[in-house]
Formats: C-alpha cells, sequence, structure tokens
C-alpha cells in the first residue's frame, strides 16, 4: 500500500494453533517452579508448545486440547511459549509419531488437498515426491489418477495408486519436518 511516496509495510501476520495435541505432561513441573506444565503439538502448523495448565487439570498424552486466543480455555492456563525438537521430553519425542499420525488421521480433508493440489517446485522436482517413499513412479502415477478425478479418501489414493498407507507416509514427511533444521522444503510444518 502506498501512502503519497511512503510505502507501509504490512506487518506479517502471526499464526496460532487454535488446538494442540498433548505429548507429555508433567503434574510437577520442569525447572524452579513447580507448575503443571505440558508439552504440546499443534494441530494446525505443527507447533511446538510448551503450557501452563490450570491447577487440578490432569491431561492424557494424545489428548487434544484448546490453545486458541478466541475463547477461555478450559484445561490450558497460558502458553509459556513456542519450543524447538530437543527441548522435548523422552515422553514426548517416543508419543511425537502416535499424534502425528492422530493429526492426520483427524484431518484426513487438509491432506487429501495436498494430494489433489501439489505442484512441481522445480522442473525437475515434485512436491509429492518430498514424502518419503513416493518416488517418481508414485508420483507419475498420483497425477495420472488425480486427473481422472479428485482423491477422496486416503483409502481411495491406496486403491487407485496401490502405494503404502498415505497417513504413515505423511506422518513420515512431517516428522522429518520437525526434527530435521537443515530440510529444504516444508510441506505441512512452519519454520521452527
Amino acid at each position: 500500500m502506498r501512502v503519497g511516496s511512503l510505502a507501509l509495510r504490512r506487518e506479517p501476520r502471526k499464526l496460532y494453533e487454535e488446538y494442540a495435541y498433548v505429548l507429555d505432561f508433567i503434574p510437577h513441573g520442569r525447572g524452579y517452579r513447580a507448575v503443571p506444565t505440558a508439552l504440546l503439538l499443534g494441530e494446525r502448523y505443527f507447533t511446538f508448545l510448551e503450557a501452563a495448565i490450570r491447577p487440578g487439570v490432569a491431561l492424557e498424552i494424545g489428548e487434544r486440547v484448546y490453545v486458541g486466543r478466541e475463547r477461555e480455555r478450559e484445561k490450558v492456563d497460558h502458553i509459556k511459549g513456542r519450543i524447538n525438537c530437543s527441548s522435548l521430553t523422552p515422553v514426548a519425542r517416543s508419543e511425537l509419531p502416535t499424534v502425528i499420525g492422530k493429526i492426520v488421521k483427524q484431518n484426513e480433508r487438509r491432506f487429501l488437498d495436498f494430494f489433489n493440489r501439489a505442484s512441481a517446485i522445480t522442473p525437475r522436482m515434485h512436491a509429492l515426491e518430498l514424502i518419503p517413499g513416493i518416488g517418481k513412479r508414485y508420483t507419475r502415477e498420483i497425477l495420472r489418477e488425480r486427473g481422472r478425478g479428485a482423491f477422496e479418501s486416503f483409502e481411495d489414493i491406496r486403491k487407485r495408486v496401490n502405494m503404502p498407507d498415505p497417513v504413515k507416509l505423511i506422518t513420515k514427511r512431517i516428522l522429518e519436518e520437525l526434527t530435521d533444521a537443515e530440510v529444504r522444503y516444508r510441506l505441512f510444518t512452519r519454520v521452527p
């Protein structure tokens, strides 16, 4: 937007998670403050969060909790901040693949849209090829089949393309994006 000769820059819009899944619940907190704490994985952007939990609330690993800013949080008192993968507890790290798989299954439409709309990144590489287990052969088959009609479910992809479980493949890619800081292309996560 220009006003006279002065260009006004818009601040980048901050992206907030609305819901997150519990990776670990630490009833006695971490560090010197004994505040019940949860390590969470955001549902939309796969953001790692550390949250203070309301007194008297116990959370289950894998539980979905509201962390948004639009209404009062029932179980989460406040978000302490974003954390990175190296700040996760061993329990949180071990639960990560399971929770990611759960998020992928719960948001099937979102990930189907990826299969139905993904395009080339470079003249020699397609975004589909970045998913572990999908090489050039499966990419060609996916593109051919989606040209005949959009995929309706993960099972539809498996049957029409005759490929391994898409949930497991997407889960592997998300895990790779979350744990490897050197990932060049991010399909499903935001920059840590």
